[in-house]
């Protein structure tokens, strides 16, 4: 008996978004499928790593019959993919066996009982519910994304810290060698709440979030937090740990800031970037008075030198950066100016968008 039938775009569009976790080597074998529960015209698509479980219910409508199984989601993927879009394709469900038929195309998969399908035990006490629109969180995602830590041993900077306070919500990243400060007003106060969501899940929610109108409801406990938006349900463990004292970081009293256009500063990184060495990516800013001057060299004797004209009438500092940091920053930002407050050639320096406290980025500086 078949029992669900759905064109072949509904189903993928449903899986790609839950698939995105799935890891194809994992210890569980289990994990690399997908729960797949139809009840009804009601497909509802579970995937999970132990750490990060994926809900979505796709309405597909008419289909009689219930079942519960979990098949290999990536190899149902890429059968999908290969179907014309407008085609219908059945999906039927047997002992240990899912067939699937499209055309006049037929696989027959083996399956994985449902039951042995490890769910992500939820958090019995959750915080209350607060939102914001999802392109909201989206912003504030790119914005801080890129700063995070890759492998530190400092686990709790492989991730981006989540402060709600009032009507407030903040996002921090670092590596410790730089740190990436966004915000964003909420509509509803909320008591204060501070967590740090792990590296995967921010890239995850990344790709999973979208431009469209509609809100994401969020949620955190000790150690879980709780995502809800547009037909989907993510849960996530959280990292342990301290994060540090953001607020120590970010400079108040440089007293030397420059505002210029953000693209020009960009282009110009961009080209002096290219003569950097691969191992040592710095660049030197000479800022003087009517002048920015940007140098690289490498270890062929190559030079790249670059000037623009800024409106400035500070003291004259020479300061070397990773060229990848500063170009990180301006190419996540949409605005077109920024500004930069310095102090010496050994001190931070902090990028801002002129009449905007809901963006800072602070960069160490480095010998060159």
């Amino acid at each position: 008996m078949i029992v669900l039938k759905a064109t072949q775009d509904k189903v993928l569009a449903a899986l790609q978004s839950v698939a995105g976790i799935v890891e194809r080597r994992h210890t569980l074998p289990i994990l690399a499928n997908v729960l797949i529960r139809k009840t009804g015209g009601n497909l509802q698509l579970t995937t999970s790593d132990l750490e990060i479980q994926i809900r979505t219910n796709a309405e597909l409508g008419g289909d009689e019959g219930n079942f519960t199984t979990t098949i290999g989601a990536r190899k149902l993927i890429d059968i999908l993919r290969t179907m014309p879009a407008d085609q219908t394709v059945s999906l039927e469900s047997s002992a240990s066996k899912l067939v699937l038929k499209g055309g006049k195309s037929r696989f027959t998969l083996q399956s994985l009982p449902a039951e042995d399908f490890p769910l992500v035990q939820e958090s019995a006490n959750f915080g209350p519910v607060f939102s914001v629109p999802q392109k909201t969180l989206k912003d504030l995602l790119s914005q801080v994304s890129f700063a995070m830590a890759v492998h530190d041993i400092r686990y709790y900077l492989n991730g981006i810290l989540f402060v709600a306070e009032g009507k407030q919500l903040s996002l921090v990243a670092t590596d410790g060698h730089r740190l990436a400060f966004a915000s964003a007003m909420l509509d509803v106060e909320v008591p204060r709440q501070e967590v740090i969501l792990p590296r995967k899940t921010v890239l995850e929610m990344q790709r999973l979030l979208s431009d469209a109108e509609g809100a994401i409801e969020m949620q955190f406990a000790n150690n879980q937090a709780k995502f809800s938006f547009g037909g989907m349900e993510f849960v996530t463990k959280l990292v342990e740990g301290k994060f540090p004292d953001y607020n120590r970081v970010i400079p108040k009293t440089h007293k030397n800031s420059v505002t210029l256009g953000r693209a020009p500063l960009l282009a110009s990184l961009q080209r002096t970037a290219i003569l950097t060495s691969e191992k040592f990516k710095g660049v030197r800013l000479n800022i003087e008075p009517g002048t920015l001057r940007i140098a690289s060299n490498n270890a062929e004797q190559e030079e790249a030198q670059d000037e623009l004209d800024i409106d400035y009438g500070g003291d004259a500092i020479e300061i070397g950066f990773n060229v990848t940091y500063l170009i990180d920053a301006l190419a996540n930002m949409s605005q077109d100016m920024v500004k930069l407050d310095l102090a010496d050639s050994n001190s931070s320096v902090l990028m801002t968008i002129p009449d905007n406290a809901s963006f800072k980025y602070v960069v160490m500086p480095m010998r060159i």
